[in-house]
Order: structure tokens, then C-alpha cells, then sequence
């Protein structure tokens, strides 16, 4: 059995790597800000759940502590989080070195290294700063989830508008696919190359953004036009030059419109 610390473990893709690692009779330390309380939806039994802060490093040694892994699933989208995305890293693997701890996995983005979008600039940092860490460490970057698209076109049907972002392609992931990748990085054997590794995870499908619009729209029986926006800035410029694919790396399995099938009563 092995100890796993996740670190995010109440986020989507971190509480699914905490289902899958429980269920596999794994030992399961969650650390989060804001722990859900016992007897709710969001908390999983069989997991000890741990409250800790890394921006400030708060409760984060109590957590870690006998954890042969860590798995970090943390997000910084804004604000004071995103300024102190990459520290609160270096302060969880800090933690982890201190606790013995032999491997720590980090999620990411694919190509974020070669986007100024401020989010992903904030994730690239982070990645250096698990490669210089001198621990065992493998940075996953993944496509973007299948939640994002439908979270971008539940928005703008509340308008009788479904937008789409103009020359731009998506090659969506489960966040449950990208969880078991997470996991199987973690549980992997000791690597005979380098002490760290990144590794690539795309969808199984790459589609022009309308086309994943119209499936959304068959799913749910939302009403509204498909528009074609022009979106500015680096974020735009990322997704129109393709940043956003790793057609090399289709390792999902669940397409767009299965996990819409899965999670028609949520949208």
C-alpha cells in the first residue's frame, strides 16, 4: 500500500484521483484550503482529509507527513493564488522533501511554457520550479477538459448565443482520464533516465470548436445560434496557432459526446 498525498484533492480531477486511489487501497491524505465536511457529497470516505494553505505553508508539513508521493491538482486562475501559484509549489515540495517523500506529480497544461496568457504563465513557472526541486518529480500536461467547452457554451446560451472562439480547434480530455494518469505516474517504477519527466495527455478527438458546440447543444436541447468570436490577446493567439493539441499524445478515451452522455443531468 502506498501513502499518496493530493494536493487539490477536492478539485475535479483531484478528487477523482482521490475516488480512484481509495478504491485501489491506497492510503489517501487530502490537502485543501477549504476540507468539505464529513458526512457531505464532496468528501470521500476512506480519505483523511487536511487543511493546509501552501501560499502561506500553513497545516501543509501535517499533511505530507509519511506520504510517499504527492500528487498536486492545485489551481491559482486569479488574483493572489495565480501571483503565488509557482511559491506555493516550491513550499509543497519544500514540505515533501522534509517528510521523506520520494516522488511528487504535478498537473499542467500543454504548452503553457510557450503562451504569455497570464494563467499558464503562472503553470509554466511552476514546472520549473518541480524540475529544479531535486526530488523525483513528473509534470503531466494535459489538453483542456471537456468541462471547459460546456462551461463556455452554458454561458453564453443564457443569451441565445453559442460561442465559439474563431480558428479555433479543441482536443478536449476527461478530467477522470487525466486522474488516472495522474495516479499511474505516481505509482510508476523509479525511472532509470532523468529525475524528471513531462509527460503529454490529449483527447481522443480534435475538432473545430463548432462542431463540439453542436454536440453540447444536441445534449442538452440548449437553444441559440453557433457564433464564431474573435478572441483577442494571448489566450486567442494560443488556441489559433494550435498550442492548445497534442495530437501525438491521444491517450483519453472519453470523447466529448460520451462524457456529455455521463454528466447530462450536472449540465
Amino acid at each position: 500500500m502506498t501513502r499518496i498525498c493530493v494536493a487539490g484533492g477536492t478539485g475535479q480531477v483531484g478528487s477523482e484521483v482521490v475516488r480512484r486511489a481509495v478504491d485501489a487501497g491506497h492510503a489517501v491524505a487530502v490537502l485543501s484550503r477549504n476540507p468539505p465536511p464529513a458526512g457531505t457529497a464532496g468528501r470521500i470516505g476512506g480519505a483523511e482529509y487536511f487543511r493546509a494553505d501552501v501560499t502561506t505553508g500553513e497545516g501543509i508539513a501535517v499533511a505530507v507527513a509519511g506520504a510517499d508521493v504527492v500528487i498536486d491538482c492545485l489551481e491559482g486562475r486569479s488574483g493572489k493564488a495565480r501571483k503565488n501559484f509557482a511559491d506555493g509549489g516550491a513550499r509543497l515540495l519544500a514540505a515533501a522533501r522534509d517528510a521523506g517523500t520520494g516522488r511528487a506529480v504535478m498537473l499542467s497544461i500543454v504548452n503553457c511554457d510557450r503562451s504569455d496568457y497570464a494563467f499558464y504563465r503562472s503553470k509554466a513557472a511552476k514546472e520549473r520550479v518541480y524540475e529544479l526541486s531535486g526530488l523525483e518529480t513528473v509534470v503531466l500536461r494535459a489538453t483542456q477538459f471537456h468541462s471547459l467547452l460546456a462551461m463556455m457554451f452554458g454561458a453564453g446560451s443564457k443569451m441565445r448565443i453559442i460561442p465559439v472562439v474563431r480558428g479555433a480547434r479543441f482536443q478536449p480530455v476527461s478530467p477522470a482520464d487525466v486522474a488516472a494518469m495522474l495516479l499511474e505516474a505516481a505509482l510508476a517504477p523509479p525511472p532509470e533516465g532523468p529525475r524528471h519527466r513531462v509527460l503529454t495527455m490529449g483527447g481522443p478527438e480534435t475538432k473545430d470548436m463548432a462542431d463540439f458546440a453542436r454536440e453540447w447543444q444536441r445534449a442538452t436541447g440548449a437553444k441559440g445560434h453557433v457564433v464564431r468570436l474573435a478572441l483577442p490577446g494571448p489566450l486567442g493567439r494560443y488556441l489559433r496557432e494550435g498550442l492548445n493539441l497534442a495530437p501525438e499524445a491521444r491517450h483519453g478515451n472519453e470523447t466529448f459526446r460520451g462524457w456529455l452522455a455521463k454528466n447530462a443531468d450536472t449540465l
